[in-house]
């Protein structure tokens, strides 16, 4: 993302908002929805902080803001590049910081062309798969040739996927890219950002977001009058910015105003991710995503990367600046800790026993493949996507064309009911006596009756300790997986067959208890990582630097590695907050390197001097030669801030002394990304795949690489200026209640939550009430191309009507915790049934947050009567597979004079 470590962490820690002088919440519901992580925005406040909330609705978080800013769903990079705008003409950015520390300096490609060229395109666009050609956007070389990027810019290479490159970003040499120190070349990216965000005015905002004048000016001077040398404002953010088709490019706007503002790698500032939930940061850490392998590392793909020196070169230049040059040592230790002793030199470290990516394999991708019958068997391990997932009515439809499905959960949830009492049996779509898919559902242990770790939002790994232990049957995952494992390879034993090889060779070891369940901080050494041979065989790594390439160490995740340095576990520690400075770095443990705030070099300025004594947290101590201060350095801790490397130098030996970002290729932090995004190297505003408004600023209409996924049971609305766009005019968004918990299988099945929260509910405006005829607490049904559903009414002042391009828009709130099936305390339409299918092409996720509906006062129909309704609408739309799929809303191959803004 430019100046994220990797795509699931955040640069700050959470308790570091409390230092902040000014948080913007946006794209969460933090108080409601991270509610211990909300005691530090409480105590920032009490401080002196300024908090604003921008977000769709007025909740819980907006009643204890200074100011609540309301927004159109899907408008936040209008806003934010607005705010980037007014900082450039207004001369308020952070002009030391951003000249040293970012690569505002840098010269583009003389090839490149911007959306201002081509109404809302990049260059190299290509119209028949929906991707770009990125060479055009890489930096231009002092030597000679003309871009200096990704070896291979001109070949198939350049088309890659994102995860191809990990969090690192695709090779890119440092030493020969030409710069101009005055940020007056009409190329360098300082200028291009100018000129790409100059039609992001106040008055667009306003037109485009409905966010008046006013409100724009109060959030803009609250931001740089609480940045700068004295000051820091925070950015937090959740699933309201990830989950849109282009949610990438959400968090990018942001990150590119933070470095403007000198924020990034500050206490106080950052961009910080609302995580933790079932520890969904370490989930990405240590993967459950298809794409990834442990600590950011990408997956290997077939026909690109076939041996090891291969795909090393593709992730890990020598060349590079930072720490990625060294995923070398990373990837090899990570083979070493999955295959040990059969991991070998001679056999590249057991490298052929990675799979090799054929294509994309996510959640949805995985749906396709179920409904196309090319999936025998399925494992739902904490999700319930019945309810949970985009599209639950495709959803349900793919898992009854599976021959087996395994539920492991503590509550029989929807997807495990869906064959017998899913909307679809109801219906009539679905026959219970027809569908052949085998369930089985195997009980789990819940969090308290499992010892393990969480990491949360702020990469601080906690220790939970085993209260109870699971009764009858449940199992823990790790005892499940494990003895999965164990039986797989007892069926497997004796094999000659070189498929089983990889199964059987794996390291498989763990000591366990009485009951069977492994040892969880034998995993946790084992992930920490160890000596494999020499003098300190067996002895714990202490920090990644010690990992090597030769196959003398084994780790299982190279940023965790410290996490049992000494043999101790520590991601248990308990120090008491009053016994330690409010960095509290003996509470838990944060990767990499037990370091609070990443970046932390940036926090003091290029001579290494705290930019403020008001602010001071890591800096240069000229006596002892080193960099000291509140944290651990995210830097050479030796690397003096006047040292420069030779031209030739590669990997962290190439830093200068005052290159901050070390994760990144150049050691700067990108306001222009060469690499790395799939649909473009600076955020431009798209409309939502769905949205009843015409995009006011180019004549593309939505994010042109975005990812679709066309079917029958994936019917898109038509958007604006195209037919039938007018019978979906609506918007809806879909959120989460503190009562509630995801899905609903943690709390719907509890009576003392759910009664707090009994029925399904929709939040509209007294306007959009009164003129459609909805009553208090009365019955909405509201409609999409995909299904209907209905909830009570709930008319509220906390959901705005917004007058966008000239035009009254109504939004609609959804919870989206309810299910239909009788084994909960309480069911009710899921909000999710209402959702196609669109994907951001850099990391896959579903746009769930603004989507086209139609609403009718009223309960919806029952029976085969609900589906006649459904398709009623479909046909007077005139939706078909391709509506709403065509990329494409301008001409390709000529620039545009006259983007729709000027028209």
């Amino acid at each position: 993302m430019g100046t994220s470590f990797g795509r699931g962490g955040a640069t700050q820690p959470q308790q570091d908002l409390a230092n902040a002088d000014c948080i913007v919440i946006q794209g969460s519901n933090m108080a409601e929805c991270h509610p211990v992580g909300f005691q530090w925005v409480t105590e920032a406040k009490q401080r002196g902080a300024r908090i604003i909330h921008v977000d769709p609705r007025f909740t819980r978080t907006s009643a204890v803001a200074d100011r609540h800013i309301a927004l159109r769903a899907g408008s936040d990079i209008v806003l934010l590049g607005a705010l980037i705008n007014y900082v450039l003409t207004h001369d308020l950015w952070f002009e030391e910081y951003v000249r040293a520390y970012t690569n505002a300096a840098t010269i583009i490609s003389e090839e490149y062309q911007d959306p201002e060229d081509l109404n809302g395109l990049f260059s190299g666009y290509n119209p028949e798969d929906g991707t770009y050609d990125k060479s055009t956007w890489s930096y231009q070389s002092a030597t000679g040739r003309e871009t200096v990027g990704e070896p291979g810019a001109e070949t198939e290479d350049d088309a890659a996927e994102p995860h191809e490159f990990g969090a690192g970003g695709p090779p890119l040499s440092h030493a020969n890219v030409r710069r101009d120190e005055t940020l007056q070349d009409p190329r360098c990216v300082f200028q291009v950002l100018k000129r790409h965000f100059a039609r992001y005015t106040p008055e667009m905002v306003e037109q485009t977001c409905g966010i008046s004048v006013d409100d724009f000016t109060y959030l803009a001077n609250s931001i740089t009058e609480n940045s700068g040398r004295e000051r820091t404002t925070a950015f937090t953010y959740a699933v309201g910015w990830t989950q849109h088709a282009q949610g990438a490019q959400f968090i990018r706007t942001a990150a590119i105003l933070q470095l403007l503002l000198g924020n990034m790698g500050r206490p106080g500032g950052g961009i910080i991710a609302l995580r933790g939930h079932a520890t969904i940061q370490g989930c990405t850490d240590i993967p459950t995503l298809f794409n990834l392998l442990p600590g950011y590392l990408p997956m290997p793909e077939a026909g690109q990367h076939n041996t090891l020196q291969t795909y090393l070169d593709s992730i890990g230049s020598k060349k590079q600046k930072g720490f990625w040059a060294n995923a070398d040592a990373y990837t090899i230790s990570l083979l070493k800790a999955w295959w040990g002793d059969a991991a070998t030199q001679e056999n590249d470290f057991a490298y052929d026993y990675l799979p090799r990516l054929t294509g994309a394999h996510g959640t949805y991708q995985t749906l396709e493949r179920m409904l196309r019958d090319e999936l025998d068997g399925y494992f739902l391990i904490g999700q319930n996507p019945a309810v949970g997932s985009a599209n639950g009515r495709m959803q349900r439809l793919g898992m009854s064309h599976l021959k087996w499905l395994v539920v492991r959960d503590f509550s029989l949830i929807e997807s495990a009911t869906w064959w017998k009492d899913g909307p679809e049996i109801h219906t009539g779509e679905l026959r219970t006596e027809d569908i052949e898919t085998e369930v089985f559902f195997l009980p789990a242990a819940n969090h308290t009756e499992k010892a393990g770790s969480f990491t949360q939002t702020q990469r601080l790994v906690q220790w939970r300790h085993q209260a109870v232990t699971p009764p009858d049957d449940a199992q823990s995952e790790l005892h499940f997986f494990h003895e999965l494992g164990k039986r797989l390879r007892q069926r497997l034993a004796g094999s000659q067959d070189s498929r089983d090889r990889p199964l059987l060779d794996l390291t498989w070891d763990y000591p366990t208890d009485a009951h069977g369940e492994p040892d969880p901080e034998a995993v946790l050494a084992e992930i920490n990582g160890f000596h494999v041979s020499g003098p300190d065989q067996g002895e714990p790594l202490s920090t990644f630097n010690e990992m090597r390439a030769d196959g003398s160490t084994a780790g299982g995740c190279w940023i965790y590695t410290g996490i049992y340095a000494d043999r101790v576990n520590q991601s248990a520690r308990r120090k008491p907050g009053q016994e330690q400075d409010e960095t509290a770095a003996e509470w838990a443990w944060a990767w990499p390197a037990n370091r609070r705030l990443l970046y932390n070099r940036a926090s003091a300025d290029p001579q290494g001097r705290p930019w403020s004594e008001r602010k001071k947290y890591v800096w240069w101590d000229d006596e002892q030669q080193r960099w000291t201060g509140k944290d651990v350095p995210d830097f050479p801790v030796d690397r003096a801030p006047d040292a420069r490397p030779e031209p030739d130098a590669g990997g962290p030996a190439a830093l200068a002394g005052d290159d901050p970002f070390i994760m990144q290729a150049d050691g700067k932090g990108w306001l222009f990304a060469p690499h790395g995004l799939v649909d473009g190297p600076l955020p431009t505003h798209y409309e939502p795949p769905e949205s009843p408004i015409g995009n006011p600023l180019y004549g593309q209409q939505s994010n042109p690489a975005r990812i679709v996924l066309p079917g029958k049971d994936n019917l898109l609305a038509p958007s604006a200026l195209q037919p039938g766009s007018e019978i979906y005019p609506h918007i809806f968004t879909t959120y989460r209640l503190t009562e509630h918990h995801t899905a609903g299988g943690m709390s719907r099945f509890l009576p003392y939550l759910a009664e707090l929260q009994p029925e399904m509910f929709c939040e509209v405006s007294p306007e959009f009430a009164a003129e459609i005829g909805l009553e208090a607490y009365g019955w909405a049904t509201i409609i999409s191309p995909r299904s209907a559903i209905e909830a009570r009414v709930f008319i509220t002042e906390r959901v705005t009507s917004l007058t966008i391009a000239g035009r009254r828009v109504h939004q609609v709130g959804l919870p989206y915790h309810w299910g239909v099936g009788n084994e909960a305390v309480v069911e009710g339409d899921a909000a999710n049934d209402l959702l196609g299918l669109t994907l951001d092409p850099n990391v896959h996720i579903q746009g769930s947050k603004a989507a086209q509906c139609a609403v009718r006062p009223g309960r919806r129909p029952r029976g085969p009567e609900l589906t006649k309704l459904v398709e009623d609408l479909r046909q007077q739309a005139g939706l078909t597979v391709e509506t709403g799929n065509e990329r494409l809303t301008v001409p390709w191959g000529e620039p545009q004079d006259q983007p729709r803004g000027e028209q």
